[in-house]
């Protein structure tokens, strides 16, 4: 057991004015965190606090996270989508989600239910990390690509072939960042503000 996640459960992540107040979210859902958090501890895991929060590491790589929020809390999966879900438990954090899933809890109750085949997803998650998998991550093709994209490939010589030279995850970035306007004017805009950026080889955060 880490202290530091002892703290965490007694004064929140800190992250916000109301760590370490009785408004803080993280009590809202203590019961739980501790449930999934003896899960955790009776594994070959090593527990860590991460960016605020109780991460879950194998030789140093991290495998899964518990995490807070105002409507719920979450067992995070971070390569989940590598992982068997026969019965589609799983679910994707958000719309843009790759590679993570989480299941959500908002009663113990919940858990207790679940128990079995939350103590197998554990074991799976570190069976894939210890595999050493990766999810490969494909290139989009043309139906992926924003209109105002496609036109701006044909307006600035070479910003085709310097796109589909950056990395998968780079190319995913920007994708997410120009699809994400839901105004054809605000995806030209966001695109034109990248293509120096593109042309250079640098991704959204580069």
């Amino acid at each position: 057991m880490n202290p530091q996640i002892d703290q965490f459960l007694l004064e929140g992540c800190m992250r916000c004015e109301k760590g370490g107040t009785p408004s803080c979210k993280v009590h809202r859902w203590t019961p739980i965190l501790e449930q999934l958090r003896q899960f955790l501890l009776e594994t070959e895991l090593a527990e860590e606090r991460k960016w605020g929060v109780p991460t879950y590491t194998l030789n140093g790589k991290n495998v899964l996270m518990l995490g807070v929020f105002n409507d719920s809390c979450v067992i995070s999966f971070l390569k989940g989508s590598l992982m068997s879900d026969p019965k589609s438990i799983l679910q994707l954090p958000g719309p843009n989600s790759y590679e993570g899933r989480i299941i959500r809890f908002t009663q113990l109750e919940q858990v207790e239910k679940l128990e079995s085949e939350l103590k197998a997803f554990i074991r799976q998650a570190i069976e894939v990390e210890k595999s050493g998998k990766k999810l490969e991550k494909t290139q989009p093709s043309a139906k992926d690509l924003p209109i105002e994209l496609q036109q701006k490939f044909s307006e600035v010589e070479g910003l085709e072939k310097a796109f589909f030279a950056l990395t998968p995850g780079r190319q995913r970035g920007y994708l997410i960042h120009f699809s994400g306007a839901k105004q054809s004017a605000t995806r030209l805009s966001r695109i034109e503000k990248c293509v120096s950026k593109i042309m250079a080889g640098k991704g959204m955060m580069d």
